[in-house]
């Protein structure tokens, strides 16, 4: 029935619109974990709670729908959702995965996926060339993360597919930057789409929730039996939270990236500034790829300082972001990748990549920009001020 709405209609009117035994207008949280059963030989559709949940399954089905899967499956965070999808590799198997991923990912591929016999390499997914080189004859998995964290680059969801398909191997794209207000990448011929539902889906810095969505009708099955045995499923009370969140998803995404474009615009002009890493910038080397595959430039950015230590003097000028972990919230939250976000990856590593210690991630709030873009201009001021002096002693 949805299909003939638009994407912003969608949110609000889905089968979870009202709840059909009271009328309710908001999904009923069904804190049983286990249910009766009629009897020894019929039993109803729910079981255990684990195996599935009425509240859990309403985000899944509203997750598939947004996403334009058969399937959805909810999970207790953003890893639990990406390391479970992770568990249909096996023994042997070798996975291609986006060299500047997030650093939850990282280490599960390099410090959990290694000492069961999966192979890894990491790889610039910007560059095709280097992906398809990069393929062996046991890869199973290309895993892209597009834009990337911290860096923003962008990946082409299509193409990208398109070489995994020749060799008979898998997509997943992580589309937590972006969600399925900007980007879908099943529509893009990705296998799996995955979530920190933790960020921009819920929205509001209070729970943390992971998300799958499927396509394939035998994947979906292996999928959920993965869920089950696994068990990393996704309470109740957060997966409502999740579905409220959502509600308001394109008007909060809308704002945040409106104000992220003003904000990218200010920040390339400033001299303590070297460099801006946002997909919705005309320098951008895949800006116009970005738009080819997404409706918009998300509203994540990151920028570089001279060094860790006018960083340091940055956070503690600054007043209107939060300097947290995690990003995607109705305020502005301001993130330290390398002491942060890509912790678990090592200084060398990082260093490759280019997270360098003087990197700063903004993630845009609902704040009004023109009062973000003074609060930044007076820290970078005083900053300016200081250096000033020092250099005239």
């Amino acid at each position: 029935m949805s299909h003939q709405y638009t994407f912003e209609t969608q949110l609000l009117h889905n089968k979870h619109k009202f709840d059909p035994a009271t009328g309710g207008v908001s999904v009923p949280i069904q804190h049983a974990s286990t249910f009766h059963q009629p009897s020894a030989d019929k039993f109803g559709k729910y079981d255990y709670s684990r195996s599935l949940n009425p509240t859990r399954e309403a985000l899944e089905e509203i997750i598939a729908e947004l996403e334009g899967g058969t399937r959805g499956f909810a999970f207790s965070s953003g890893m639990a959702a990406i390391s479970t999808a992770f568990l249909l590799l096996s023994q042997g198997d070798h996975v291609v995965v986006t060299d500047d991923v997030y650093g939850g990912t990282y280490r599960m591929v390099t410090q959990v996926l290694n000492r069961f016999g999966i192979e890894h390499t990491f790889v610039d997914m910007t560059d095709l060339d280097a992906v398809k080189q990069a393929i062996r004859p046991n890869t199973t998995l290309l895993y892209a993360e597009t834009p990337s964290n911290p860096l923003l680059k962008v990946t082409d969801i299509q193409a990208v597919s398109e070489i995994a398909k020749k060799h008979g191997a898998y997509t997943f794209v992580d589309n937590t930057f972006m969600t399925p207000y900007l980007q879908r990448p099943l529509e893009l011929g990705a296998d799996i789409v995955l979530h920190s539902a933790t960020k921009f889906l819920s929205g509001h810095s209070d729970t943390v929730a992971g998300l799958a969505v499927v396509k394939d009708e035998e994947l979906a099955n292996r999928l959920y039996s993965l869920q089950n045995s696994f068990g990393a499923v996704l309470g109740v009370q957060d997966a409502w939270l999740v579905m409220r969140g959502i509600k308001t998803l394109s008007v909060r995404m809308k704002q945040s990236q409106e104000s992220a474009v003003k904000i990218a615009g200010f920040l390339k002009e400033q001299p303590l500034i070297k460099k801006v890493y946002y997909p919705g910038l005309s320098g951008h080397p895949q800006s116009k790829l970005q738009l080819q595959q997404a409706y918009g430039p998300g509203a994540v950015l990151s920028f570089e300082l001279e060094n860790a230590e006018v960083l340091a003097r940055f956070i503690e000028k600054v007043r209107l972001p939060v300097f947290a972990v995690s990003l995607g919230a109705v305020e502005s939250i301001l993130s330290y990748p390398a002491k942060m976000s890509h912790a678990a990856m090592p200084q060398d590593e990082r260093k490759k990549r280019g997270i360098s210690d003087g990197l700063l991630r903004l993630s845009v709030g609902l704040e009004s920009a023109d009062d973000l873009i003074a609060d930044f201009e007076q820290a970078l001021d005083s900053i300016g001020t200081l250096q000033a002096q020092k250099e005239e002693v």
